[in-house]
């Protein structure tokens, strides 16, 4: 583990320019990318929790027209 760590350190501090051009496409993809992630994971929380939410308000409608439907 010592090894990988440092040699990730070492190869982070000896950089070399790469005399490379990055457009302003690269920058549009990357903030796209980012906010389809954040909205993926954000969509994912928001079906684990409202679902289960729909579910139980429904069974109490149905309960509720259960016991009105019996005091009739």
């Amino acid at each position: 583990m010592f090894k990988l760590f440092f040699s990730s350190l070492l190869f982070l501090l000896i950089t070399t320019s790469s005399f490379a051009y990055l457009g302003p496409g690269i920058g549009g993809g990357v903030i796209a990318a980012t906010l389809g992630i954040i909205l993926a994971i954000l969509a994912a929380i928001f079906g684990l929790i409202w679902f289960p939410i729909k579910r139980l308000i429904k069974n109490r409608k149905k309960q509720k027209d259960h016991h009105s439907n019996k005091v009739d």
